[in-house]
This record gives structure tokens, sequence and C-alpha cells, in this order.
């Protein structure tokens, strides 16, 4: 079980995690839950890339998923204008917010770590898990 900083009850969803409910079939929020977060924030960059995606995407699979993960951000608070790149509105956002990142990128979560962020990722297509550092 992983020791979960007591204020850390805010996560900040990335667009790659908010579709990993579809191409994974995994409950994302009851994952989030069961790690304790229970505050689910999604930056407008992030909405703004799922409805890119949605209308965009060559494959059909990636356009089911995102506009499963659309519906999914309507359970979270949006906040913020689509004014940045989605990736630093996340890392700014974390900072401000004493937030948590659930995200599959690698390059974010390496930003992420190098600022003692803790990141929330996909394990093994099964479920999540969070950790201060590199794996």
């Amino acid at each position: 079980m992983q020791q979960i900083d007591a204020d850390s009850i805010k996560v900040i969803i990335d667009t790659n995690a908010l579709m990993v409910a579809e191409q994974f079939g995994v409950d994302i929020f009851g994952e989030l839950i069961r790690l304790g977060y229970i505050e689910w924030i999604v930056p407008a960059q992030v909405r703004g890339e799922l409805l890119s995606i949605a209308e965009r995407a060559k494959k059909g699979r990636d356009r089911t998923a995102a506009r499963v993960a659309l519906g999914l951000a309507g359970q979270c608070k949006v906040v913020g204008i689509d004014n940045c790149p989605a990736d630093q509105a996340i890392v700014d956002l974390a900072e401000k917010e004493s937030a948590a990142v659930f995200t599959n990128d690698r390059a974010l979560k390496k930003r992420l770590f190098s600022k003692g962020i803790t990141v929330i990722y996909l394990r093994q297509g099964r479920y999540l898990e969070a950790t201060k550092k590199e794996y």
C-alpha cells in the first residue's frame, strides 16, 4: 500500500490518463479513490486536446477513447483557459495546487519528478500506482 501525503487528495488528470478507461478497461476514478485522491482536476488544455482527438483521430478506437474521456472529464473540475501547451499547464497547476498528476507521458513524468511532484500512472495495464521518484 502506498503512503499518500495527508494533503494529497487532489490529482490533475492528463489527456492520455483519461483515455486509459476506454483503452485498458480500467476504472480510473475507483483506482484514484483507492489511492486516496478524491478531488479530480482537468486543465482546459486537456479538454481541448480531447476535443481535437475526438474530431481528428485517424483510428476509430482513438476517437472512441477520446469521446469516452470527454465524458469522464465532465466528472472532474475543469479549470483554466486553453492558452498554453497542456503539459506546461499541468506542471504549473500541480505546483500551484500541491496536487499529484495522473499521466502516462514519459517526458511529462520526468518533468514532474524533477519538481518533486507525485505522479500516478498505469501499472501493468490494470491498476494505478503513485510515486514521487522515477522508477
